[in-house]
């Protein structure tokens, strides 16, 4: 069964893959630097999966991008279970 893009997992894909446009890297070249498998870069490219924090790091610093760059502007909103969770807290 495919994975479902979350909105979070679709801006930080785009954030990925724009820093690695940016730095003139392909895909394979930024698994090699950050030793993070090919396909998984593809896949949080293209939104289907969500990289961990330690994951972001590494590929932070394969890119030399700030780690924050690729998580700037996410809510919580943006991710699938906030609105069902049951710990989310109306805004104030």
């Amino acid at each position: 069964m495919p994975r479902v893009a979350s909105p979070a997992a679709a801006h930080i894909g785009a954030r990925i893959r724009g820093a690695r446009e940016s730095s003139t890297m392909t895909q394979d070249q930024l698994a090699v630097r950050s030793e993070i498998d090919s396909s998984n870069i593809r896949a949080y490219e293209a939104g289907r999966a969500l990289p961990n924090l330690l994951t972001l790091v590494r590929l932070a610093e394969a890119l030399r991008t700030p780690a924050g760059y690729f998580i700037e502007e996410l809510t919580v909103d943006m991710f699938p279970t906030a609105a069902t969770d049951g710990r989310r807290r109306p805004r104030q």
